[in-house]
């Protein structure tokens, strides 16, 4: 395989000092939320780098991302910032944010034995491309632990039967606590987590799914939509929930196809877009850029 990749912190960081954060926020629309929230940020000596916003007119609610830095005067740190914060929040009926970028979101992995989307992101983050911090794979099999441990990462083989599956989730609950993980990414597990694993892990658990949801749900998708006949087949990357492959879409891709292609081709064209989406979708919630919005999101790319 050949030695192993140089994984250096250090392609994450700037040679600028400053320190850097955002604020997301969401609350109901109303006159003065923009100002309110520059005029706290000039009063503390920041200046504003990033800003988005949207408004979604069906039911009347604002969103809306800020980045920003120190300009002469240092900055507090987020939970600082989160108390001063709180008058204006009240005021808006806001739901809100900060977030230090000097900390990267950690990472962990869980896979099957379909290794293209792990393959793909932990090359991303180990030349850079994914701000977080990456800390092992959790798997049912022992398929990927070659390539995971090349890269230097915990390898956490949990077999799995239906008879074991609360003390497998178990298990892995007790990697997420011990390695203080951010972000669970589901890079074509094969398997369905249990309502509770569902509900402890809501809003930061993101799954690959091979399909162009909401269209061919659940297994064997490929095959369904060569059945059906489509033109165009994806993938979709969304938040986890307890519904079947129906939680929050943060990303989809799609390559166009025709009668003249078989299964296993709509298979191997799939991958392409599968890694594409899950990519991005992990790299903006690692930048928080999203935003979730009853069952959509917002994305602020």
């Amino acid at each position: 395989m050949g030695d192993a990749p140089t994984l250096g912190k250090t392609e994450f960081m700037t040679a600028d000092s400053k320190s850097k954060y955002v604020l997301t926020v969401s609350c109901p629309e109303a006159n003065g939320i923009v100002r309110a929230v520059s005029d706290f940020l000039f009063e503390r000596g920041a200046t504003i780098s990033e800003a988005a916003q949207h408004r979604d007119p069906v039911i009347d609610r604002f969103f809306m991302r800020v980045e920003f830095e120190e300009v002469d005067a240092h900055l507090p740190a987020t939970d600082k910032l989160d108390e001063d914060f709180a008058d204006i929040a009240s005021q808006f009926l806001m739901k809100w944010n900060f977030f230090d970028l000097s900390r990267r979101p950690r990472l962990l992995l869980a896979v099957s034995r379909h290794g293209h989307c792990l393959n793909d992101i932990l090359h991303r983050w180990s030349s850079g491309g994914l701000p977080a911090e990456v800390v092992g794979v959790v798997s049912n099999h022992e398929d990927m632990r070659g390539i995971t441990e090349w890269y230097g990462l915990d390898y956490f083989h949990l077999p799995l039967t239906p008879e074991t599956k609360s003390a497998q989730e178990d298990a892995m609950l007790d990697i997420v606590s011990s390695k203080q993980v951010d972000v669970l990414a589901l890079a074509r597990y094969m398997q369905i987590l249990s309502p509770r694993m569902c509900e402890i892990m809501a809003g930061r658990t993101i799954n690959i799914h091979h399909s162009f949801l909401p269209g061919f749900k659940g297994a064997n998708p490929y095959r369904q939509a060569y059945m059906r006949g489509v033109k165009i087949i994806g993938a979709t990357a969304h938040y986890v929930t307890t519904d079947l492959d129906e939680g929050p879409i943060i990303e989809q891709a799609v390559e166009r196809i025709d009668h003249n292609f078989d299964i296993d081709e709509l298979i191997q064209i799939g991958r392409d877009a599968e890694c594409a989406a899950f990519a991005r979708a992990l790299k903006w919630h690692c930048e928080h850029r999203i935003i979730i919005n009853g069952n959509k999101t917002v994305v602020f790319k």
